[in-house]
């Protein structure tokens, strides 16, 4: 079996994004998830500078020691660490640091997205993917690209194309339940990924409306998701589509951090998260990786 085996449902677990709590320290985030009740954490050990983002150099030694503590005095895991972006002028190397570290304190998972401007690199886009893989593999980590419908790739399609593409085993997509919606992904179409390819979702809720401008999207994606049952999103149909996987709460809400502060706000999440999906099992039948694309496609859309 590959170290990158799916999950069996009873295993997977809850960690909170550090995008919900943007302005906390990694350090800050671990014991934060602990009172609130998560299994574990998802840190962004690459800043990327967003509005609000915590000033601390996550790599920093002292940081990285407080932030080991704080893993062994509370118990809480990583599950996965952030942010690795393809940019035009990119060096994959620089990542290596963030993995090194993701690789010690055990995460499983490193995602990375897409931000380039043009529309024709995709040879480029499959490199630096493919590099970064390759970089993950001795620390144990896969890399699961995501689609942001305002990035440069847009749709579940555009990101297996270049997963595909790269055809490493450390490989993976981030499904991401608020991109489902603004890219219109038809909840049919997870079935057409392959299940190994599948590790991690990311949640958070939004009403039926979809922004019809860059900065709208930017503006929900960043600072106005809803908790889980607030909107309309079907997690119910997301989660049967999937294997199983783990859950990484990514609801960062800047109305709700102002009213209830950093760690009520996590708490509402998580609670949120359990009573709208907590029972919600995959119906997907699961397949090995030897498989061909055709016969697991064919088995899956049976269960439907």
């Amino acid at each position: 079996m590959s170290k990158f085996a799916t999950l069996s449902s009873e295993e997977s677990i809850f960690s909170l994004s550090h995008l919900t709590l943007i302005g906390a320290t990694p350090v800050e985030l671990v014991y934060i998830a602990a009172r609130a009740g998560y299994d574990a954490v998802s840190p962004r050990f690459i800043p990327i500078r967003v509005p609000d983002e915590f000033l601390e150099s996550p790599l920093d030694k002292a940081q990285v020691q407080a932030f080991k503590t704080a893993l062994a005095t509370t118990g809480i895991q990583v599950l996965d660490i952030e942010l690795a972006r393809i940019t035009e002028d990119v060096d994959p190397c620089s990542f290596e640091p963030a993995l090194e570290i993701g690789g010690e304190i055990g995460a499983k998972h490193m995602i990375m997205s897409a931000w380039t401007n043009s529309r024709d690199d995709r040879d480029y886009l499959i490199d630096v993917y493919s590099q970064t893989c390759d970089l993950a593999m001795p620390y144990g980590l896969t890399v699961e690209l995501e689609f942001p419908s305002f990035s440069r790739l847009r749709t579940l399609d555009e990101a297996l194309d270049i997963v595909r593409a790269s055809d490493r085993p450390n490989g993976g997509i981030l499904v991401d339940t608020l991109y489902l919606h603004l890219s219109r992904v038809d909840l049919g179409e997870l079935l057409h990924v392959p299940s190994e390819l599948l590790h991690m979702i990311h949640i958070s809720d939004c009403l039926p409306g979809i922004a019809d401008t860059q900065v709208g999207m930017i503006q929900l994606a960043r600072d106005a998701r809803l908790y889980p049952g607030e909107g309309w999103i079907d997690f119910n149909g997301i989660i049967e589509r999937m294997p199983p996987v783990n859950y990484s709460i990514e609801l960062p809400n800047r109305t709700r951090l102002a009213e209830l502060g950093y760690e009520e706000h996590a708490r509402r999440c998580l609670v949120h998260a359990k009573n709208s999906f907590g029972k919600s099992r995959s119906k997907r039948r699961l397949q090995t990786s030897t498989m061909s694309k055709s016969k697991e496609e064919k088995n899956e859309q049976a269960t439907y």
